[in-house]
This record gives structure tokens, C-alpha cells and sequence, in this order.
């Protein structure tokens, strides 16, 4: 499965999970590397209000 994870504020980093951490990091694996960092939260956080 393709993840996307942040190593900072602006960088991220796109490749196949490797695993996941007890505090909520994950490993990915882009080609040669293994990257672990953040996960990127998918859609709106739990309890965003999206009234226009």
C-alpha cells in the first residue's frame, strides 16, 4: 500500500508502508530507503466543522 508521511514541516515523502510504530510513526520504503515519519491524515480531522 502507497503511504505519504511528513519528516518536517514542509517535506514529504511518498512510498510502500514498511510498518507501523507504537507512537504513531510509520516506515516507508521509497526504492532504496526506508523513510519514517508522520503518517498524513486523510480528509478532514475528527470533529472539523466544513460549513461554508
Amino acid at each position: 500500500m502507497i503511504r505519504t508521511i511528513t519528516l518536517g514541516s514542509c517535506v514529504s515523502v511518498q512510498g510502500i508502508f514498511v510498518r507501523a510504530f507504537g507512537d504513531g510513526r510509520i516506515a516507508i520504503r521509497d526504492g532504496e530507503k526506508t523513510f519514517v515519519g508522520r503518517p498524513v491524515q486523510l480528509g478532514a480531522p475528527a470533529g472539523a466543522s466544513l460549513s461554508f
